[in-house]
This record gives structure tokens, sequence and C-alpha cells, in this order.
């Protein structure tokens, strides 16, 4: 229908794209009264409705639409509401997967450090014979924490870079994961020095282009 009104300012020799920009617009073409006639006995409307009409259809991003096309295969078409959209663009946010890559990092951290407690223990010699049940539990607690902080902080800042640059890139590709293990790995070993945060980035970066190498093949 817009393009038809469109067709018809053109022929009257209007420039404009909307009726209101003809009467708004100085030295253009003004519509008549024999225009606005012919324009109703066509259309059924008035200029002004068709005006009105044509700022709806153009102008509201948000009105509602009856006709879109779901391409579907096996499944029946479903358009999603605006809650569920939210919700997904919440699990699907920066925020949301470091969470969950700082706390599944805080569960593995904690189970390797629970198998090194008890297969190299800290205590040796003639102390471990005389260690208690206690110490053993301080020490495989602590050790399981240890392992478990420093596995959650890998996990939370990979994922939280890797995703900014994605989101930055807006692509998904073998880069991202390289330049975010380049990123933590320096990070990392900035604690020791900048030599140290060098290399770590470099060791971390082939390390996370190798695991997203296979991954991807």
């Amino acid at each position: 229908m817009c393009e038809d009104i469109g067709r018809y300012l053109r022929s009257i020799g209007a420039e404009a794209t909307m009726i209101s920009d003809i009467r708004e617009a100085p030295g253009q073409h003004h519509y008549t009264s024999t225009d606005a006639r012919v324009f109703e006995s066509v259309y059924g409307l008035s200029l002004e409705k068709m005006d009105d009409v044509c700022k709806y259809m153009m102008l509201n991003p948000r009105r509602y639409r009856e006709n879109i096309q779901v391409p579907t295969i096996l499944t029946p078409p479903y358009i999603k509401t605006r809650e569920e959209k939210m919700v997904q663009a919440f699990f699907e946010s920066c925020p949301f997967k470091a969470g969950i890559s700082g706390i599944a990092g805080f569960g593995l951290g904690g189970a390797l450090g629970l198998f090194t407690s008890s297969v190299n223990p800290s205590i040796t010699g003639a102390e471990l014979k005389s260690q208690t049940a206690r110490e053993v539990l301080v020490e495989m607690r602590t050790a399981m924490l240890q392992y478990a902080k420093n596995f959650g902080m890998i996990g939370l800042m990979f994922a939280g870079v890797e995703c900014c640059i994605e989101s930055y890139r807006a692509k998904d590709d073998l880069r991202n994961g390289t330049y975010a293990g380049a990123v933590t790995g320096g990070l990392i070993g900035l604690r020791a020095g900048v030599k140290a945060g060098l290399l770590g980035g470099a060791g971390f970066a082939v390390f996370s282009a190798a695991i997203e190498y296979y991954m991807r093949s």
C-alpha cells in the first residue's frame, strides 16, 4: 500500500515519501482538492487518514505483525514471548557465561586438589606416620581450596574475556579463544613480572588455540 502511495505522490510531482512532507516542504508541489478527491476515490481514505496509516506502518517498529513467516523443518513454528527472549538473553550474556565457567572451574579445581593431596601429601617421612585424621582433612581442605580458587579464577577470566571479544568482533572463530588465552595467561603471569606475563600469555594462547582447533575439527 505504501508503495502505491509513493507511486501516486511521484505521479503528481511530489518528491517526498509521505503526505505530511508535501505539506511541510517549501517549494514543492502541494496537492489540490482534485488530487485529494482522486486519491480518496482510489484508496477509500482521505489524505490525512492515509498519512496516519503510513506513519504507523513505516515509523512504528513495535507494531503488531500477523503475517510473519517462520521457516521450519520438523517442528511447528513458534515465536518466543518477550519474557522468553529476556531469559534467553540472560543465559547468553557474558556475566552468566563467566559465572558458570568460574563455578565449573572451582568444582574441577576442588576435585583435582583432593586427588593431588591424596597422591602427593605435603607431609612426608616420620611426621606422616604420626599424622592424625584431623590433620589429613585440614591438609586436603587446604589443597582443595587452593586448586579450586585458581581454576575458578582462570575459568572466570577466560570465559569473560572470550565472550567480550566475541561480542566485539561479532564472530565465532578460532581467534576468540586464542586472544582470550593470551589475555588470561598474561594477567595471571603478570603477578610474577612482565617477562612471566609475556611467556604466560604466549603459552596460554598456544594452548587455547590448540584446544579450539581440536574442538572445531
